[in-house]
């Protein structure tokens, strides 16, 4: 399987792709992190200030339901490990993000508002990626054991079983597109409906981040779809 050309056209392709998606990313970061929002807000006070005025939850909610939607705002380590945890309901902003008072930091804090607000709306999108984090996260794991034991052994069952276990990883990695892009719609609805966003410039921006944050995912579905039909190939060839 290693030596096969199939497996290293693959792995060009995802360096390709999942590269160019990093460096899109990186490049459109370095840019906007440069610029500073006119409110002067950072990170973290973009996202008190959208829990405090936006709506979560129902329409009727109004202003101050955000108190329920976040239940906390921290700081964690790294760069862009930006994340919303829906167990919790805990919002956590990487130590740049959370400091620098840029359009950057603008647009990453309310993406991950933009998570809470799915959740205090009950997202389907999002309600169905939670349901399959755990089988994604096994599944995964366990595909490869069960491809390289099938393919070594050339038995077919073997590499289908590990075929559907991958299906529910892939599976997992192309609906969080969709939810990554419906948490970016909201995060510029409140940034607008707030009056955080002042400018045309600042709105370019933020929408500018955030669409090169959804072609990483993008960038991982389509790594993701390519790997599990290389995966099928193994499986006809082993019959």
């Amino acid at each position: 399987m290693f030596f096969d050309p199939f497996y290293i056209v693959l792995i060009v392709a995802t360096l390709v792709i999942s590269g160019g998606a990093q460096l899109y990313i990186r490049s459109t970061y370095g840019r906007w992190s440069r610029v500073q929002n006119a409110a002067g807000l950072n990170g973290v006070q973009v996202a008190e200030v959208l829990r405090q005025r936006a709506t979560f939850g129902p329409v009727s909610a109004g202003p101050g339901s955000g108190a329920l939607a976040i239940s906390a705002i921290n700081v964690v380590p790294g760069q862009l490990s930006d994340h919303f945890d829906p167990r919790d309901k805990s919002l956590s902003l990487s130590e740049q993000v959370a400091t620098q008072p840029s359009i950057a930091s603008m647009a990453i804090a309310a993406h991950e508002v933009g998570h809470a607000a799915q959740v205090a709306e009950g997202s389907a999108l999002m309600q169905l990626r939670s349901l399959l984090v755990p089988a994604a996260s096994v599944g995964s794991q366990l595909a490869y054991v069960f491809i390289i034991l099938g393919f070594f052994a050339q038995m077919t069952g073997l590499i289908l079983v590990g075929v559907a276990l991958f299906a529910l990883a892939v599976a997992f990695s192309v609906l969080t597109l969709p939810v990554e892009i419906q948490a970016s719609q909201k995060a510029l609805a409140m940034l607008d409906s707030t009056g955080v966003v002042t400018s045309p410039e600042e709105r370019a921006g933020v929408r500018s981040m955030l669409t090169a944050a959804a072609l990483t995912y993008l960038a991982a579905a389509i790594t993701a779809v390519l790997t599990l039909l290389y995966y099928l190939t193994l499986a006809r060839r082993s019959n």
